[in-house]
């Protein structure tokens, strides 16, 4: 019988879980026996009683780690001692950033396979933990943003007089960005958004939000590779920063979100741009912890420059523990599932599947993947 071993994480400020009592079931009806450690779901507010209810036993971390083969997790471990060659180890990797955990994943002889990697492919939406995370990313930094800003965001008129709505500008139009325009206009905002892919104008309009582009500049006419934006001509980014400073000085929230993988966060706003707002505006910043799109943004803190807030927001999906733990949860279920072959009472990842090779880091005590290969 296939085991399956879910890890209590240990990185600092980690609050979600890589299964939930949901997932569990799933996995059991699969026909596998899963051993969750002990407080795995403790700080996304699941018990281990729930956990066992579901189906699961629990156990200690050399327990649950033996003899599993699977092994769940959010942030993959530095480590995973006692683990069997040919385990799958499945979650959050961050293989750019943890070349000596990979590396220490290869000699371990186990298959770590990087979620935050899949392919931008439709059969594999609902296994991308990167759109499911951000979502609720872009969700919270519209709530942290209402926070600092200290002021109300819809329209009021009362018997005192009228309160005019917040102007929240949004930079960077994927799923953040959208879930962020959403979330504001809901809450009564008058919304602006602006991205470099033209194509996302469209979105941007069917949220009720005004676009903001360049004009007579060429910029991505549709998707950069995966789906992701890529980094623009110097003709585009000066029509750009020209087009962003005279918008920016109007607005009181501002909310980045651009992020070129592999590579440090775009620089968007300028210490002359935030000097342009007014004292009291609010720039949060979720690109804080691959560098920042904003000059002066400190990851996981909240800084004031020339009176204006900036929220260096550091992984605001782990700050809503319970929905972000069900999400992930569910990414890792589904992808498994998808490979679940009935009769070997396991998933099969074939070596020329175009998911398996998007994430697949490790194997036969080996870096495989051509991203790492060819930057050694």
């Amino acid at each position: 019988m296939t085991k399956i071993a879910v890890l209590k994480e240990t990185a600092p400020g980690e609050t979600r879980c890589a299964a939930i009592p949901e997932t569990v079931k799933k996995f059991v009806a699969l026909g596998a026996q899963v051993a969750v450690e002990q407080g795995a779901g403790a700080s996304a507010s699941i018990g281990d009683a729930d956990f066992e209810t579901a189906g699961a036993t629990v156990g200690s971390r050399q327990d649950v780690i033996a003899g599993a083969d699977i092994i769940l997790c959010v942030q993959g471990p530095d480590g995973i001692e006692g683990a069997q060659a040919g385990a799958l180890l499945v979650g959050g990797l961050d293989p750019v950033r943890r070349a000596d955990s990979i590396e220490a994943y290869a000699k371990t002889g186990i298959d770590a396979l990087a979620m935050e990697w899949m392919p931008r492919i439709t059969r594999a939406q609902s296994m991308d933990i990167l759109s499911s995370q951000s979502n609720l990313a872009g969700y919270k930094a519209v709530i942290d943003g209402a926070a600092a800003y200290g002021r109300a965001f819809p329209m009021m008129m009362t018997a005192a007089g009228t309160v005019s709505p917040a102007k929240l500008f949004v930079m960077g139009v994927g799923v953040a960005g959208l879930q962020a325009i959403a979330t504001a206009r809901r809450l009564g905002a008058q919304v602006s958004a602006t991205d470099v892919r033209s194509a996302t104008k469209e979105q941007i309009l069917s949220l009720g939000a005004k676009p903001i582009f360049v004009e007579n500049v060429a910029g991505i006419e549709g998707e950069g590779a995966g789906g992701y934006a890529t980094e623009m001509s110097d003709e585009y980014q000066k029509a750009q920063a020209e087009l962003v400073s005279g918008h920016i000085a109007k607005q009181d929230i501002v909310i980045t979100t651009a992020l070129i993988p592999g590579k440090p966060a775009p620089k968007l706003i300028s210490d002359a741009q935030i000097a342009s707002m007014r004292p009291g505006s609010v720039i949060v910043d979720l690109a804080a912890e691959a560098g920042g799109n904003v000059e002066g943004t400190v990851a996981g803190e909240s800084v004031e420059k020339h009176g204006v807030t900036i929220v260096g927001a550091s992984n605001l999906a782990r700050s809503l523990s319970a929905d972000a733990s069900a999400l992930f949860a569910r990414n890792l279920f589904n992808f498994l599932s998808a490979f679940w072959d009935k009769d070997a009472g396991r998933p099969l990842l074939p070596d020329d599947d175009e998911i398996v090779k998007g994430i697949r880091l490790t194997h036969g005590g080996k870096i495989v993947h051509e991203r790492l290969t060819a930057a050694a």
